[in-house]
Order: structure tokens, then sequence, then C-alpha cells
């Protein structure tokens, strides 16, 4: 099982300066993940003022000049609103800028800013999502596409530059729970990616189980079946420490969410037991993390991948740093005995 880190480059200082120091964290978070041998980072698309991450494959492409082993991915692109051209063409270049190192998750997103700043209309929601993935899966396949559709003008042969040094490049498909996305997934070929962030992994293996079913149907052989994980997590040296230290950044960001949403605010005993041995969560010491990592793999029948999503606009970037330090240092070891 790999282990990585994904962000979504959180901020709490607004403005240009705050900016411009958050996205030189960001590369030495990235440079030290790839120094302690972890195997992805994957930046999120977000487009709201506490995140610096709009346009993740320009920050992708400024960690390839700094880094040499790590593969680098979005955490995702929102592909419903935005055009798979452009998208397959910043992806080819980052691959080409890093030697082969690019992935691309596509999804549908955690948040809707994007639909209506790009002039997309949410009924149109499921069909956007659909028709989008299916373009860019025939610009991966081909470098002249012929295609039309409802929410882009058409394509009649032209070709889409450049091409990436991977063939084909890796495009993973990010869910939250909708069975529809993960069938979606199994029947185009495409590695699933699962955003675990509350409730228990175990809840989420009807979702595992339904894509390998289909990805069986469909032909393919158990082997080339990838599933990835995509968890919240913090690690500190104790368990005492990690949990007291992101307990007020949790409350913090979960509390805002719950406002916008009509959620009520997240108290510490809920976030407790979110830590606790059955709860999503990542939060605790290495060996805590390691333990628990190792559970949701059998829990889930095996996972290719977990990322954890390290940062938070609560926390420091020197905390966010020893986290991913053990991570590197510490869990992967663990994980690779149990």
């Amino acid at each position: 099982m790999q282990i990585g880190v994904d962000s979504f480059v959180s901020t709490s200082k607004r403005g240009a300066v705050g900016d411009a120091q958050r996205v030189q964290d960001l590369l030495e978070e990235i440079e030290l993940a790839d120094q302690v041998g972890l195997s992805s980072f994957g930046v999120g698309e977000h487009h709201r003022p506490d995140y610096v991450s709009s346009a993740p494959a320009v920050l992708l492409a400024a960690a390839a000049a700094r880094t040499s082993r790590i593969r680098l991915s979005s955490a995702v692109t929102v592909l419903s609103s935005d055009d798979p051209v452009r998208v397959f063409q910043q992806f080819a270049t980052l691959d080409l800028i890093s030697q082969g190192r690019a992935e691309l998750m596509v999804g549908r997103g955690s948040f809707i800013e994007s639909y209506p700043l790009f002039g997309y209309d949410l009924n149109d929601y499921n069909t956007l999502a659909a028709e989008k993935l299916g373009l860019l899966l025939k610009i991966r396949d081909s470098e002249h596409v012929t295609w039309s559709g409802r929410h882009r003008a058409p394509l009649s042969g032209q070709g889409v530059y450049p091409r990436p040094l991977q063939q084909p490049l890796p495009i993973y498909v990010g869910v939250g729970g909708s069975p529809e996305s993960v069938v979606r997934a199994a029947k185009l070929g495409l590695p699933l990616a699962i955003a675990i962030i509350g409730g228990s992994p175990r809840q989420f293996r009807p979702l595992a189980d339904l894509y390998r079913q289909t990805w069986a149907e469909a032909g393919r052989t158990p082997e080339t079946c990838t599933i990835a994980i995509h968890n919240l997590g913090f690690l500190a040296d104790t368990t005492e420490q990690a949990l007291d230290t992101f307990w007020p950044a949790y409350r913090e960001v979960f509390g805002g969410i719950g406002r916008e949403r009509g959620w009520a605010p997240p108290s510490r005993p809920q976030f407790d037991a979110q830590c606790g041995p059955l709860g999503a969560l990542q939060v605790g010491s290495p060996e805590a993390v390691a333990e628990k990592l190792a559970n949701e793999h059998q829990w889930l029948g095996g996972i290719s991948r977990v990322n954890l999503l390290l940062d938070n606009r609560v926390l420091t970037h020197a905390q966010i740093m020893r986290s991913i330090e053990l991570l590197g240092t510490k869990v992967a070891p663990l994980l690779r005995d149990l």
C-alpha cells in the first residue's frame, strides 16, 4: 500500500502576502514528502478565500522542479466546471516537467463555487460530469479528436498538444459516496479514489465491493483494479499530543462548514470517537496511525494507496512538516512490517 499526502493549501492569512507565504510553505511540504519517501502528493482544487489552490497544475509544476521521485496529482480537479482540453494540456505539460510523475484525479468537488464562477448551471451537475469525463478520455486516447456534446463546442479532428510522457496519463475518479460514480469509473477502467472523512471506513466496503464487482463484470482482472483512499489526518510524537493539537483545527474548519450547511458544530466526544479505532480520522502517534491504516486496508478488502489530508488553516507550517516527516519515516516502515 502506497502512502501519500493531500493538501487544499489552506490559509488563515488572506491577501497576496499571506498567499505567497502559504505557496512557499506548500512547496517545502511537497519537497519534504519527496525526501522522506512518500509515494504521492495531491493538491485539491478550490475557489474559496481560505484556500490557495484554484490552479493545482501550476502549484504541482513548481513542485515538480523541486522533487525527483514523488508522484504529483490533483485531488481533485473539478472537471465538471472546467474544459477537458485545457485540463489535459495542463497535466500533460506537468507530466513533461516532472519526467512522467503526473496524475490527474477528477471529480465533482465538495463545494459548488466553481460552477457559477465559470458559468455552469448546477441543474446540469450530473450530465456535466459524465460528458466531460468522456471527452477527457477521448483526448487521452487520441491526438486528434472528433466529438460533440451539450456543454462544449464540438471538436472536428483538431489536435490536442502536448502529449504526456506517460502513455496513458493516469486518471483517477474521486468519489465521496455516489454508487453511480463508482460504477462509471469501473466500467471505464479507471482507478477509484474514495474520500473517507467521516463515519467509519467499514461503511465504505460496499462501494469498494461494487467497484470490484463492476470491474470484473467488464472482463478485467482483479490484479489491475486500483482503489485509493483519501483520509483526514494529523500525526505527532504521541497520540495525546496529536489529539490536543488537531482538535481546535478540526473544530474551526468543520464548525465553519457546518454553519454554511446547517450542521451542528462538532463536539470533542464526537471528534475523539472519529479518532478512535473505528473512526475515519487518522490522528495519533505513528504507531496508532499505522495500525489504523492497516485495519482500513483489511476492512476495505485491500487498497492500493492512502493519502492523508494533513493541512488545515489553524495548523502551523512546522506542525504540518513534522506530520509529513513522521508519516514518511515512521508510519511507512511500520505499515510494511504490519
